[in-house]
């Protein structure tokens, strides 16, 4: 088929179950695929990985003309990306705060088996609504000072702002993206609103640390506060579900790593690990150069989108052999499930953290159940692909 078509069919809904073999096809056609609709796709591993550390690649859509607001730290450049990225890992991670993460190992474990206990024999349960997306969703509520029975309300801004961010063919994306930049502003002004009542009162949450900072100069502005918060809340659960209910579908339909996986559980987090390479939460990312570039002989022009496939690249028997097969016990396996450079996810340890949890205690429920459907129905979001639900009988 033509490859032009390549990112319209990747995209299309009838591939979620299975794009690798669109992937694959990807990586035949050439390191860079030009698109119908003038973007180009890049499929090839150690092509991705060194656009993803290139400074002439663009995170911000502002580069094409899109956008007027100041978006998050995640579609910013250097040196603004670098100065509030800095600012919003102050009160998350090292050096400011290097037990934050850690810290939270026991209230995961606690969450966890309080979400297992209903699992009992006999019993259908949804992977996805009962387990993979209450997990992280109360985490991250507890961790930024959230209240959780706002759930249903944040639900509905996030998931209009995660599909208006979903990578598509230019022609279908005015619609998703009036409706994103709307729920964005009604959730910016939510948690500032939370943030507003922390002020002079914090708490032990992360909005409390970001608007009783003592220092000027590392006050984030309520703009960025309210992006950054946005963010935050966002991807702190979005990806982490998909990673637990890809990962229990991965053991699912490969019992004999499964019982591999219960008779030697020190390898969990290395099939984790692998689990991002072979099932990424996160498919795609979008780039734009700031000026005319060559890449790989092929010549592309500034202030078009360049679409990194990190799935396939995280799939290239150039890069990992045997690429196809899930192999919990895989070396050497620096995949781009977490992206790299300078936009690597800032969430990333908490991820791991909490899929070592989630994935660790699922497994002996998992030794002895079975998937209702296969393949199971999936989000409609491409970038961000993962089931919708996860019918499974104990």
């Amino acid at each position: 088929m033509d490859s032009a078509t390549l990112l319209a069919r990747i995209t299309d809904y009838a591939s979620r179950p299975n794009p690798y073999p669109l992937y694959a096809e990807l990586r035949e056609a050439g390191p860079v695929v030009p698109q119908a609709d003038g973007s180009y796709l890049i499929g090839t591993y150690h092509h991705i990985a060194a656009l993803l550390h290139d400074p002439r690649m663009s995170a911000d859509p502002r580069t094409r003309g899109e956008m007027t607001h100041k978006p998050p730290f995640l579609r910013l450049d250097d040196p603004e990306h670098h100065r509030l990225r800095t600012l919003a890992m102050r009160p998350f991670g090292p050096p400011h705060s290097p037990g934050r993460v850690d810290g939270m190992r026991g209230e995961i474990d606690r969450i966890t088996e309080a979400l297992l206990e209903p699992f009992e024999a006999g019993h259908q349960v949804d992977i996805v609504d009962d387990f993979a997306y209450p997990l992280p969703v109360t985490v991250i509520c507890r961790l930024l000072g959230v209240p959780h029975e706002d759930e249903p309300l944040f639900r509905a801004w996030s998931d209009a702002i995660v599909a208006a961010a979903d990578v598509r063919p230019d022609d279908e994306s005015a619609e998703p993206d009036k409706g994103g930049d709307q729920a964005r502003m009604e959730l910016g002004g939510y948690l500032l609103n939370l943030a507003e009542q922390r002020r002079g009162k914090p708490g032990e949450d992360m909005l409390s640390a970001f608007v009783n900072e003592p220092d000027p100069a590392l006050r984030l502005t309520p703009e960025e506060l309210a992006e950054t918060a946005v963010l935050l809340l966002i991807a702190g659960h979005e990806t982490t579900v998909n990673l637990i209910a890809n990962g229990a579908l991965t053991f699912l339909r490969q019992p004999e790593q499964l019982d591999r996986l219960r008779r030697e559980p020190e390898l969990l987090p290395r099939a984790v690990e692998e689990l991002l390479r072979y099932e990424p939460p996160v498919h795609m990312r979008e780039r734009i150069p700031h000026a005319d570039m060559d890449i790989a002989g092929t010549p592309v022009p500034r202030g078009v989108p360049v679409i990194l496939a990190l799935a396939s690249g995280n799939r290239d028997p150039q890069r990992f052999p045997d690429p196809d097969r899930f192999d919990p016990a895989r070396q050497d396996n620096q995949h781009l499930g977490f992206g790299s450079g300078i936009h690597a996810c800032y969430g990333g340890p908490l991820a791991r953290l909490e899929a070592y949890a989630a994935l660790g205690a699922l497994l002996p429920h998992l030794a002895t159940a079975s998937l209702v459907q296969d393949p199971p129905p999936y989000r409609q979001n491409a970038m961000l692909r993962g089931p919708r639900h996860l019918p499974v009988r104990l």
